[in-house]
């Protein structure tokens, strides 16, 4: 790549008067509540499940405790709940309420219009509060894939459109805030950690269309009565346009944070702006058209479309590979910046007593091995051994529950500081956390990938009532309860060391900014293709069509609405 005069970039935005984000943080503040609450509620659903499979069953004592018919009253309705309010909850909600605080500052300006976030933040608020309601009185025990012919009140069902729509809602507040820094500021590159913000926001209104048909086109008019039943095929197949690129809208918010500002936390530099900027362009044309992948064992399916979609899978390595590169470089020019010598001196020199940087690198750890397991999932052959195994909540653990969530912890620990202006209340206890979440998740998801693939454990299962359960299962279910106590300890950990952050009434000495990684080469010039959106948005449009139009144009001529509908109690 040739050396050039650097480019202009934008203000920090540091410089801008005090108080010029003031509403973007108030926004960002309730977005990161809402989704701490949920997670704490949904979270605490997890080691009770493990419990369940070595027959410590808590569910008979919970049902006895409530408001009314809001209690949980079955191993199923807590399963609901855990995912529910984990997966889907937890993670739109922080990411939203990151977003709303880096992306404003990355362009160094307010956002241009901050009632149309509020508008998202309103609707998000009822759709959680309808989707969460039917969840905690039984009426949705539907588990967070919600097949049909599985059958939820439809208050459930429209208050995960409004959720969704909330976020598009959010999406379109920062596309107008930079339409407005675009024509402000021609010809400049955008700044990394904004392009690549609202590029993960782009990708997830696209894929969300497929989980909105589904629910708005299939579901709701068959759970309101005005068709005699749904076509579960079809309903799956459009579950999954947005299941899989939904696990890219956890992972990618994780990656602004690794790419954008980890190297800035670790004393280093980016090392490659240009290869950080090219992975996100991929993510968003590839990682839509993957989704047939999760219905191999689905006969509805064509075999040559199921191949496609694995292939299609597995050039996501692609990027994935080139993001471990890059990060991994970064943090290695960190390293020896801080005097770290031979080859892998570096890595004892990096900040491992910053809990946000030590959370963030455990996180990373953690997902190699997660990363591993989606090439077994992706692969037709593999899969068949592991397919509805508890091998599959072993791997998403690891995606979700690792890579994402405690990234997601690391970030809290400069982000609430930041919002608040105090300092983070205990260093030490947020160390503590990140590495028992780090031991608690190796435990749990080593036995839970034994146990699909050496004994074929089935997922979604209440195995400590299944008749069929096998003795040589114990060691391996009762090593995945252990892990889950100490994960439920390491949560206690950091809501505990959140709620007293924010409750604090110390004022911190110099108020936490947010971290912003420089390029290691800032002479080099972005090539005019990695800042300029319609090459990349043509191209996902049209591998979309490639990839799902004939499956779906099948489907839908041939679509048979004669499921009846089962309600789960």
């Amino acid at each position: 790549m040739t050396k050039r005069k650097a480019q202009a970039v934008t203000p920090a935005a540091a410089a801008l008067p005090p108080g010029t984000f003031k509403r973007e943080d108030r926004l960002a503040a309730w977005f990161i509540t809402i989704a701490m609450v949920a997670l704490f509620i949904g979270g605490s659903m997890g080691p009770l499940q493990k419990l369940e499979h070595v027959g410590i069953n808590w569910y008979p004592a919970l049902a006895k405790i409530g408001i009314g018919s809001v209690r949980i009253q079955s191993y199923y309705q807590g399963l609901t709940a855990h995912g529910v309010l984990n997966a889907l909850v937890w993670t739109t909600f922080f990411i939203v309420g990151f977003f709303n605080y880096a992306i404003p500052r990355s362009l160094g300006r307010p956002l241009s219009r901050p009632r149309v976030n509020l508008l998202a933040l309103v609707l998000m608020i009822v759709g959680l509060v309808m989707a969460a309601i039917p969840i905690l009185t039984n009426l949705a025990s539907v588990l967070y894939t919600f097949y049909p012919p599985m059958k939820a009140s439809v208050f459930f069902y429209l208050g995960l459109v409004l959720v969704v729509v909330g976020s598009w809602v959010a999406g379109l507040s920062y596309y107008m805030t930079y339409w407005q820094w675009r024509k402000d500021n021609p010809g400049q590159k955008t700044p990394f950690i904004a392009l690549a913000g609202i590029i993960t926001m782009v990708m997830w209104q696209i894929a969300t269309l497929g989980v909105a048909t589904e629910i708005l086109v299939l579901i709701i008019p068959w759970v309101l009565g005005w068709t005699e039943g749904t076509d579960p095929q079809l309903a799956r197949t459009f579950f999954w346009f947005t299941g899989h690129p939904l696990v890219y809208f956890w992972l990618l918010p994780a990656y602004v944070s690794w790419y954008g500002m980890l190297p800035k936390q670790a004393g280093g530099k980016m090392f490659s702006e240009q290869l950080a900027r090219l992975v996100f362009w991929l993510f968003l044309v590839l990682s839509i058209p993957v989704g047939l992948h999760h219905q191999f064992v689905d006969p509805g399916v064509p075999a040559g479309w199921k191949a496609i979609h694995a292939v299609l899978t597995y050039s996501l390595f692609l990027p994935s590979m080139a993001t471990a590169f890059t990060v991994v470089a970064s943090l290695e020019v960190a390293g020896r910046a801080r005097g770290g010598k031979g080859l892998l001196g570096w890595i004892t020199k990096l900040p491992w007593g910053n809990p946000s940087y030590t959370a963030q690198n455990l996180a990373m750890i953690l997902f190699v091995f997660g990363g591993i397991g989606g090439l077994t999932n992706a692969s037709y052959n593999l899969n068949l051994a592991i397919h509805n195994t508890i091998w599959v909540p072993g791997h998403f653990h690891l995606t979700v529950g690792s890579a994402v969530t405690l990234t997601f912890f690391g970030i809290a620990y400069w982000l609430v500081p930041a919002l608040t202006g105090k300092p983070l209340a205990s260093r030490r206890a947020a160390l503590a956390q990140a590495w028992t979440w780090f031991i608690g998740m190796l435990l749990m998801s080593n036995a839970l990938h034994i146990l699909g693939l050496n004994f074929g454990a089935p997922r979604r299962t209440a195995l400590g009532t299944a008749p069929y359960v096998d003795p040589a299962w114990n060691p391996l279910q009762i090593e995945a309860a252990i892990g889950g106590i100490v994960l439920g300890i390491s949560g206690l950990l950091f809501f505990g060391n959140m709620l007293a952050t924010a409750l604090s009434r110390k004022r911190a000495e110099v108020r936490e900014e947010m971290p912003v990684a420089e390029p290691l080469h800032p002479e080099y010039v972005t090539p005019g293709w990695l800042d300029n959106w319609r090459p990349w948005v043509i191209a996902t449009i049209l591998l979309i069509l490639v990839a799902y139009g004939p499956v779906l144009v099948g489907m839908i001529a041939n679509i048979n609405l004669n499921a009846p509908g089962v309600q789960i109690r």
